[in-house]
């Protein structure tokens, strides 16, 4: 009687390179999380030890910050439009709502350069400040600045997977790199929203 030979499957990963790809993102977004909360974290407890810590209200420009973040909040619908689009294979929608982010983007760091250079004319400096606690300058200009990095290499980012695009590289069976590229322009966006509410509502 012959012994029936038992054959087995070698086990396969359960994550896809495109589940890589969103795992490294998702790791590297938990990363920067935590920096951006540290900031924030520090930002509350120099304030609230702070005796002469003006009102921010009555230095930063509200209405200028208003806008950019309903910018923001703009260019988060176009990336979700843009995914979209290159889901349904529509590649000329996703190069166009793309664009759109970028070009949101760009305004944006724009509207910041123009808030920052008004301040210091104004005479609010990283170490100096005629409002009051030197510190507002420091801490202002830190974690607006280190956004604004991430705004930065957020539309270099766009800018890249929008030239992929206009050469064919995504299609609705490929379209992983534009999910992750919203993984991370969709956390930008989340961040300044924090930022807005502590630094200049609060």
């Amino acid at each position: 009687m012959s012994q029936a030979t038992l054959v087995v499957d070698p086990a396969e990963s359960p994550l896809t390179p495109e589940s890589w790809g969103k795992l490294g993102m998702w790791v590297f977004l938990a990363g920067d999380a935590m920096s951006f909360g540290a900031l924030l974290a520090g930002y509350g407890a120099i304030r609230a030890g702070s005796v002469d810590w003006p009102v921010p209200a009555e230095v930063l420009g509200i209405s200028l910050t208003a806008f950019m973040t309903f910018l923001l909040i703009c260019t988060s619908l176009t990336m979700v439009k843009g995914l979209s689009a290159i889901k349904r294979g529509d590649q000329k929608g996703m190069i166009t709502f793309l664009g759109l982010t970028i070009l949101g983007g760009v305004i944006f760091l724009g509207c910041q350069a123009y808030e920052w250079t008004h301040l210091i004319h104004k005479g609010l400096g990283f170490t100096s400040n005629p409002y009051g606690n030197y510190l507002f300058g420091t801490t202002f200009y830190a974690i607006t600045g280190f956004h604004g990095a991430h705004v930065t290499g957020g539309v270099i980012y766009l800018t890249i997977v929008l030239i992929r695009g206009l050469r064919g590289k995504y299609s609705a069976d490929n379209c992983n790199g534009v999910e992750i590229l919203g993984l991370y322009w969709h956390f930008v966006d989340l961040v300044w929203i924090l930022v807005f509410t502590f630094l200049y509502l609060i």
